[in-house]
């Protein structure tokens, strides 16, 4: 039998890493089993729907390479693949409900339907045919319910939490088909699970709760259920340490605010891919193939996961340093745009200080910007490491100025020049750099040496900064002025 998952998003918003995660493992474990992956969209609750949010769904699916077999935007054999287009389908499937005494018609108010403390009281569960043919023919509004048994137990069997038992008393009546006409998530799932063949269904484990009933629709069809996949919740961590169910509290939770600061669609999903499963290797970096071939249910684990934001850098760490310079400088241009103008007009060279200094491409900005706001500091000239004070700073600075003020500006021969000098002194290379690196950038952490520095900021920019930065020294060099008499007079 052709293994067949789906992933069925409802259009209400943004892609919720932990959606994203559902499609990824049923994606794979479709494409590992030699199957198909279908993508539905569930949008029976219109009230909730959300304008663009189907094309965010098909947006992200073709980011993270997840290529669906069949679809409402591809066809295939089972569609229409949008449950608000199958209205027929689910009606004919609950009068089918009716008919075999599973469901029933329920007349309520919407305000009377629910009592205290659990759901609907079942006042119409027992209504006579005569008061029910009279009703309709009032034209009184309705829903049809499924019709739960009172007593005993459903039984079912999860591949991953294994076999789960409830007691039949503890599930209500829910709502199958709603007054329009649309039926609700929990029947259109099993209706068209069954329908388009689905033979695995991989889903959030809050969905546990509900599948009994689910089971209980599958024997009232006389179907044979899929077999379900449930997933452990992926969580965030507190302030406080503590943790809860991942949300916008911890940070970003969307896979389009995680792209637009700068991670690799690559390296969300290999990260994400690791969040609930564990590899049968120590292995960490998969590319999509690579998750393919490895992904198996067994490492699929019960506990839940933790999204720890400084490990997803550490992932996209590793893939932007394995792009190519010229796919670097494409995927980093956008996050320039509020750079200084010297550095956007010498970004193919910045870039490639960039490329092994940052997690992801929004950390350019604070890692360029200080160029921007120069304001010198003359403590920083001392350095125990280089035995530097501020008087050999300045003694340095004084004979770099003329040979930097007649130098050719390409970093090869500034670098070539700066090592010239300190090799003609006898002096170790850190011990010139630390100055001239300072007197230009006013900072102890740069993203390259003092020749890349100078480069980026240009000879005119440069040459004023060493100038300005000789002043402050040699100012605050210069010995207060002693009065004689006052100090005769101390005596």
């Amino acid at each position: 039998m052709e293994v067949r998952t789906r992933f069925a998003p409802s259009p209400t918003g943004y892609m919720h890493i932990g959606n994203l995660r559902t499609a990824l493992f049923a994606y794979l474990f479709a494409k590992h089993n030699g199957g198909k992956f279908i993508l539905r969209i569930e949008d029976t609750d219109q009230k909730r729907y959300v304008e663009g949010a189907t094309k965010v769904i098909y947006d992200t699916l073709k980011i993270a390479n997840l290529k669906h077999d069949e679809g409402p935007d591809v066809g295939g054999e089972y569609g229409p693949y949008v449950q608000s287009e199958r209205k027929e389908i689910y009606a004919k499937y609950a009068h089918m409900l009716l008919e075999s005494g599973h469901a029933y018609y329920c007349f309520c108010d919407e305000d009377e339907k629910e009592e205290q403390g659990f759901g609907y009281n079942r006042h119409c569960r027992n209504l006579s045919l005569e008061e029910i043919q009279k009703n309709l023919d009032e034209k009184k509004p309705y829903v049809i319910r499924q019709k739960v048994p009172l007593t005993g137990t459903t039984t079912f069997h999860d591949e991953v939490y294994g076999t789960i038992t409830v007691e039949n008393d503890s599930l209500d009546d829910q709502v199958l088909l709603k007054r329009d006409g649309m039926p609700t998530y929990n029947f259109a799932n099993v209706v068209d699970d069954h329908l388009m063949n689905i033979t695995h269904v991989i889903r959030g484990k809050e969905y546990i709760s509900s599948t009994p009933k689910y089971q209980l629709l599958y024997e009232a069809f006389g179907w044979q259920p899929p077999k379900t996949i449930h997933l452990s919740t992926i969580m965030g961590r507190n302030e406080d340490g503590s943790v809860s169910k991942l949300s916008k509290r911890h940070g970003s939770v969307s896979f389009n605010n995680l792209l637009e600061e700068g991670y690799l669609s690559e390296a969300i999903v290999n990260y994400i891919s690791l969040l609930g499963w564990n590899p049968k290797s120590e292995q960490e970096l998969f590319s999509l193939d690579e998750l393919i071939q490895h992904f198996d249910i067994d490492g699929i684990v019960k506990s839940d996961a933790i999204f720890d934001y400084k490990k997803l850098d550490w992932f996209n760490a590793q893939y932007i340093q394995k792009l190519d310079h010229k796919s670097f400088v494409e995927k980093s241009l956008p996050y320039t745009k509020n750079l200084p103008k010297f550095i956007q007009q010498k970004w193919e060279f910045a870039s490639t200080l960039a490329q092994s200094r940052i997690n992801k491409f929004s950390d350019i900005q604070p890692l360029f910007e200080f160029l921007d706001n120069f304001k010198i500091d003359t403590n920083l000239f001392e350095n125990k490491k280089n035995k530097l004070d501020k008087q050999t700073s300045l003694d340095i600075l004084k004979d770099m100025f003329p040979l930097l003020a007649s130098a050719d500006f390409e970093v090869e021969k500034l670098n070539h020049l700066l090592a010239k000098y300190a090799t003609d002194h006898e002096m170790k290379i850190g011990k010139l750099m630390w100055p001239v690196r300072i007197a230009v950038t006013a900072n102890t952490v740069t993203p390259g040496g003092a020749g890349e520095m100078l480069y980026l900021l240009g000879k005119e920019e440069s040459i004023l900064r060493l100038k300005a930065s000789i002043q402050r020294l040699t100012r605050s060099r210069r010995k207060p002025r002693i009065n004689t008499d006052e100090t005769k007079a101390g005596k």
